[in-house]
């Protein structure tokens, strides 16, 4: 995590905000910031999330800094975006190169119990996602749509949505975001 830290404390002083300016904008506490910047904090997704949407940047930025160039991402290779946290342990993965194009593709695994309702998402742009095992339910500003195998989805970012995994077996899907913003 001390990965994460010290991209968020660079891109943090990069927009000149102090601390407490990231914590007005983003809704978390001074306390969380600062042990997520010296490395000591074990922040959710959706905290990273508030965070990165505060600094108008894709939450990808917290983790890595693109310096590959090659179009080819091997599923053994893909970028992990793994935080854990209250919703639920989720597995996301990036599936493209990097976040510098118009868009990214994220792998998910979703395993049962997964729950993003408490911090729904809004950012600018426009999702895409596709079930590839499981069920797994959207909600589109409280509207629910249940996906199962093969369905997918498509709706603007600045709706806001969650997800939840409510059967028994994890969610595999791809989701596909633009602009980058994960």
């Amino acid at each position: 995590m001390s990965t994460v830290g010290a991209q968020l404390k660079t891109l943090r002083k990069m927009r000149t905000f102090t601390i407490e300016a990231l914590s007005a904008r983003s809704g978390v506490s001074i306390g969380l910031i600062s042990q997520i910047e010296r490395g000591r904090g074990n922040p959710s997704f959706n905290t990273l999330v508030q965070m990165a949407h505060a600094l108008d940047v894709p939450i990808g930025r917290l983790f890595h800094a693109a310096d590959d160039t090659s179009p080819l991402v091997r599923s053994t290779e893909r970028r992990s975006l793994d935080v854990h946290g209250p919703s639920g342990d989720a597995s996301h993965e990036l599936m493209s190169p990097d976040l510098n194009g118009a868009l990214e593709a994220v792998w998910i695994e979703a395993p049962p119990g997964y729950d993003t309702s408490a911090t729904p998402f809004t950012h600018p742009g426009e999702e895409f996602g596709v079930v590839l095992e499981g069920r797994h339910e959207v909600y589109l500003d409280g509207v629910r749509y249940e996906l199962g195998p093969g369905d997918s989805i498509t709706y603007p970012s600045t709706t806001p949505h969650w997800y939840r995994n409510a059967g028994t077996e994890t969610v595999k899907a791809i989701w596909v975001i633009t602009p980058p913003t994960f």
